[in-house]
C-alpha cells in the first residue's frame, strides 16, 4: 500500500517552553539541530571548515534577525541583520555567489539550527532549518532557511514572522498572544497625523488622504496604555517596487495614545525626487536584543529593490536606527 506523507504545520497546545509536544494522539519528540562536531564532520550534509574563504566571507558573528512570511505548514525566514546592541548592522555579503550557498551558511544559519518565532513582540513558536539558501528579492544576496513551523496554538493563524537564533532567545517566556486588528477610530486617527504633517513638512496635498493611505496596522507595545498605529501615505506612487511618479513621496507616520487621542510618536516624510523612492511598511515590533525596549521593523520599496530598515526608542522617542546601505539615505543620528 503507498503511504502518502504529508507535511503538516504542528500546534504547540502548551506554552511552556517544553520540547515534548501531543498532537492528535501522535508523541513527537522535537529534536535539537545537530552540534557544531556533527556539522564539522560532515554529518548535516554541509562542507567543511571554510578556512581562509570563512574570513573573506566576513560570516556573521553575532546574533541575526530574521523575517519572513508562512504559507501553509512551512515558513521561509530571510536575514535582516545581526543584532548589535540597541541596533542593527547589514549581514556582510562581500563575495557571496549563488555557488556558495553552503559555505555562506556554515556561519550562524545553518541546515539544523533551531530558531525561535515571534509576532506581535511574543514568543509563538519555533522553527528547525530544514533548508539553506540565497534570497535575491532584496537590493543584496541574503541567506534564508525554510522548515516546518510549530506555533502555540492561539497563533495558529499567524503569517508575518521574526525570528531569532535558539541560543540567545530561548530563555524568553511564552506570553499571551492578541491579533490586533486597527478599527475606525484608529484609521481616523491616522488620517489626523497625517494631515498634520503634510503642511509642516511642505508636501503635496493628495487628491484623497484616504485613497494616499495604502497600509495601516494597529499594535501593542508592552508597558502602554494603549495600543500605537502606524500608517502609509504614498503621492503619485505604489507600495511595490517600482518607478515613482513626478513629484512623488511617502508619508510614514506613527501615533501613541495621550490623553485619550493620538499624538505623532514618529513620522517619516520621503520626497522620491531629491532621496529617491523608499516606501516604509511596518512589519512587526520585537525586542531583538533582550533589553526590555522594543524596536520595530520596516520594509522598505525602492525604484528597483527592496530593502529593511529598523527604529528604536532612544531617550524616549523614536530614531530609525538601521537602514540597508543600499539606499542612499542615511542614518539619522
Amino acid at each position: 500500500m503507498q503511504r502518502e506523507h504529508l507535511a503538516i504545520a504542528v500546534i504547540l497546545t502548551l506554552a511552556t517552553g517544553c520540547d515534548n509536544v501531543a498532537w492528535e494522539g501522535l508523541g513527537l519528540r522535537l529534536k535539537p539541530p545537530a552540534s557544531p562536531t556533527a556539522l564539522s564532520s560532515g554529518q548535516s550534509g554541509i562542507t567543511q571548515d571554510l578556512g581562509d574563504e570563512e574570513q573573506s566571507l566576513g560570516l556573521p558573528k553575532r546574533p541575526i534577525l530574521l523575517s519572513g512570511k508562512r504559507t501553509g505548514s512551512t515558513a521561509k525566514l530571510t536575514a535582516v541583520g545581526e543584532v548589535k546592541g540597541n541596533s542593527l548592522t547589514e549581514i556582510p555579503n562581500q563575495g557571496i555567489r549563488p555557488e556558495t550557498t553552503d559555505d555562506f551558511s556554515l556561519g550562524l544559519i545553518t541546515q539544523g539550527s533551531e530558531w525561535v518565532l515571534f509576532s506581535e513582540g511574543v514568543r509563538v513558536g519555533r522553527m528547525i532549518a530544514q533548508e539553506v539558501s540565497l534570497d535575491d528579492r532584496f537590493c543584496t544576496l541574503r541567506p534564508a532557511i525554510s522548515g516546518i513551523v510549530e506555533l502555540v496554538s492561539e497563533a495558529s493563524d499567524v503569517e508575518q514572522l521574526i525570528a531569532l537564533p535558539i541560543d540567545v532567545a530561548g530563555s524568553r517566556s511564552f506570553k499571551p498572544y492578541t491579533a490586533h486588528r486597527h478599527n475606525y477610530n484608529q484609521r481616523v486617527a491616522s488620517l489626523a497625523l497625517a494631515s498634520e504633517v503634510i503642511p509642516s513638512v511642505g508636501a503635496e496635498w493628495p487628491s484623497s488622504l484616504l485613497d494616499s493611505r495604502t497600509d495601516i496596522h494597529a499594535f501593542q507595545l508592552p508597558g502602554e496604555p494603549g495600543q500605537a498605529i502606524a500608517a502609509t501615505f504614498l503621492y503619485q506612487d505604489q507600495m511595490i517596487t517600482s518607478p515613482p511618479g513626478p513629484g512623488a513621496y511617502s508619508l510614514f507616520v506613527m501615533g501613541d495614545v495621550t490623553s485619550g487621542t493620538y499624538e505623532i510618536s514618529y513620522m517619516w516624510y520621503r520626497l522620491a525626487e531629491s532621496q529617491g523612492k523608499g516606501v516604509p511598511r511596518y512589519l512587526d515590533h520585537i525586542d531583538w536584543n533582550g533589553d526590555g525596549s522594543e524596536d520595530i521593523l520596516l520594509e522598505m520599496f525602492g525604484s528597483e529593490d527592496r530593502w529593511f530598515a529598523g527604529l528604536t526608542r532612544q531617550d524616549g522617542r523614536w530614531i530609525r536606527s538601521f537602514e540597508d546601505s543600499c539606499n542612499s539615505a542615511t542614518t539619522e543620528k
